[in-house]
């Protein structure tokens, strides 16, 4: 494994991987994952083992070090299959960062304090780098939200948003009234999956509520509207997103 010379100041060391090959195109996306698995050194480990050909570009411990495995300016294999706004291959156009959380299949723990400013200020420094926009910082259950639930509900979306990183809109209460769910099939179903995908999720809009968009639903509930995260779309999800979208027109 070749070293190289870190691409964040934040960076304190570089564990180098060799799970990557070279970029299509400049990243113009940045993709945050927990690493699902119960020792963070093993995930670190797996992340450098060429029988398991995967990686990222970062890792953030739970105490806030940061470690570099893969120079920013190579495609690392971390996506898999996904899309956004309408192109697959998010790997060529992505930077990612692995914040170690054992995940949903390990008790999900909340993410230490010191670990949320670590990623905090390595997403703000590679956004700046990099020109990303708010809305092209992801998680994986973004880009790929029939396989992938990362990083979870309780990752502080809102708080990056403070700091400068990422899209949010406060997300509309919660309470009563009409719901769209599995097995709909109406004008308004092709409404919400064409809103879905103006927003850069991988969904056709077809009218019929089948379990693609029961799946989309869940990633941007997970995302935008953690409070209840089950697929359904009720007004609160639907104001939601109508809210995110008129934000990002307005670039706020």
């Amino acid at each position: 494994m070749q070293e190289f010379t870190v691409d964040s100041v934040l960076a304190s060391q570089v564990r180098p991987s060799p799970n990557y090959d070279d970029r299509l195109r400049p990243a113009d996306i940045l993709l945050l994952h927990y690493t699902g698995m119960a020792c963070t050194a093993a995930a670190i480990e797996r992340l450098r083992d060429p029988a398991a050909k995967v990686s990222s570009h970062y890792v953030v411990e739970e105490d806030g070090n940061i470690i570099q495995l893969v120079p920013e300016a190579r495609r690392a294999w971390h996506a898999g299959q996904s899309s956004w706004e309408g192109a697959g291959d998010v790997n060529s156009r992505s930077i990612g960062i692995e914040i170690a959380n054992p995940g949903h299949g390990f008790g999900y723990p909340d993410f230490p304090e010191a670990q949320i400013a670590a990623v905090i200020a390595l997403c703000r420094d590679i956004t700046v780098r990099h020109g990303i926009r708010p809305d092209r910082v992801l998680g994986h259950s973004d880009v790929a939200p029939l396989r992938k639930i990362d990083p979870g509900e309780k990752f502080p979306w809102a708080r990056l948003h403070c700091a400068g990183v990422g899209a949010w809109v406060p997300a509309s209460p919660i309470r009563g009234g009409a719901v769209l769910a599995l097995g709909d099939r109406s004008l308004e179903v092709f409404e919400l999956q064409a809103a879905l995908r103006d927003y850069g999720y991988g969904i056709g809009a077809t009218g019929v509520y089948d379990e693609v968009t029961e799946a989309v639903v869940a990633a941007f509930q997970r995302h935008f509207r953690p409070n209840c995260i089950d697929g359904r779309a009720d007004p609160s999800t639907t104001e939601t997103l109508r809210a995110l979208l008129a934000a990002r027109a307005c670039g706020t």
